[in-house]
């Protein structure tokens, strides 16, 4: 595999320069909206949960505060949720038709959330303590499967048998979904991770999901499978993108922009993109890199690790061209989901809009 090398100690853009402009404002109207529809219903859904898990779920979806006060928290940008109301409309339907899909969605993606930040031990999400670190271990659990049953139910009660098929959609995603976080997990103890095994993970983590969001609405506004295909193959490429910008901002990521910690995926052993194109890369960055992480995996002292040891791996990966690399491929998958928009026959507005979304998540700023 070929692999360029960044510039050590610069910042590289996420996508390099000639990546289409993006209309911020429109972007934000589209998430906005996906938000601004979607939240009645799924403020109706976790009310359904027995006390205390409504109080948790409250309190993790950014709506109140440790103290059960309400908030005007963040609840994250809401792509999901926006990508399957402009699915309805891809359609030819109103975007009110995907608002339960939506929700069945966010209500996933939420549970894979809860759970994620269980198993890698992270702290913060959306620059406050994480469930487990507030509520416990527990509640993490319970109330990440009580969000996984409700997806189901809000997609089932309608009762039609486009529902039926929105869930079975849903259903294969949330499978292939555990399938990716069984993987990820799996990957931090080995040594080695090839690229090909690393773009499974993350198809399977994100890009499923994704692919389910952009197609649930037209599922459930009667479109043929060929259509809800075509749109699913958009949003798995867009997943991986998706992910490939997540993975840089995991090593290189501003905690003030993030949420996170410096250095958060090297911290966890992570064998994200980024790491893996450096390993695979060949040369002397390289190989360094390769025995300070077999070194890690064995060590007993990597959770007292400075600051300095971490960015010494992270100028590594860089230096390897793990970084530039990744950026690349996060422009590579864009331009193969904006492609499988052309298989798709729907309304140019709303091809224009998946296309500034695609081009919002490439390029967003770490």
């Amino acid at each position: 595999m070929s692999v360029s090398t960044g510039t050590r100690g610069e910042t590289v853009p996420t996508v390099p320069p000639g990546n289409p402009a993006v209309d911020t404002a429109d972007v934000s109207a589209l998430l906005e909206r996906g938000r601004t529809l979607s939240t009645p219903v799924l403020r109706a859904a976790v009310d359904r949960l027995a006390p205390p898990m409504d109080t948790v779920a409250a309190y993790h979806f950014g709506w109140i505060d440790a103290q059960g006060n309400p908030t005007e928290g963040d609840s994250g940008k809401a792509v999901r949720p926006a990508l399957a109301l402009l699915s309805a409309e891809a359609a030819g339907v109103a975007p009110e038709v995907g608002i339960p899909g939506a929700v069945a969605v966010e209500l996933v993606h939420n549970f894979s959330l809860l759970h994620d930040d269980l198993m890698d031990g992270d702290e913060q999400r959306r620059h406050r303590d994480t469930v487990w670190k507030v509520h416990g271990p527990a509640q993490a659990i319970l109330v990440g499967d009580a969000l996984f049953a409700l997806a189901n139910e809000i997609l089932l009660e309608l009762g039609t048998v486009e529902a039926g098929r929105a869930t079975r959609r849903l259903t294969t995603a949330s499978r292939k979904l555990i399938d990716g976080q069984a993987q990820d997990i799996s990957y931090e103890h080995r040594e080695r991770v090839t690229v090909e095994e690393c773009l499974e993970m993350e198809g399977n983590k994100t890009g499923a999901l994704l692919a389910c969001a952009v197609s649930i609405g037209a599922v459930l506004g009667g479109a043929d499978d060929r259509t809800a295909d075509k749109l699913e193959e958009y949003g798995y490429h867009l997943g991986l993108a998706f992910q490939a910008v997540d993975d840089l901002l995991g090593i290189w990521g501003d905690p003030e922009a993030t949420g996170k910690q410096t250095w958060s995926d090297l911290r966890q052993r992570k064998k994200s993109l980024p790491v893996v194109a450096a390993l695979a890369a060949g040369g002397e960055a390289s190989e360094r890199l390769g025995e300070l992480l077999a070194a890690d995996a064995k060590s007993n002292d990597f959770d007292t690790f400075s600051e300095e040891e971490f960015a010494t791996r992270a100028a590594l990966i860089e230096e390897a061209g793990g970084r530039e690399w990744t950026s690349q491929e996060a422009r590579r998958q864009h331009a193969i989901a904006i492609e499988a928009l052309d298989e798709v026959d729907m309304p140019a507005h709303v091809r224009a809009q998946l296309t500034a979304l695609a081009d919002f998540v490439v390029v967003r700023k770490r």
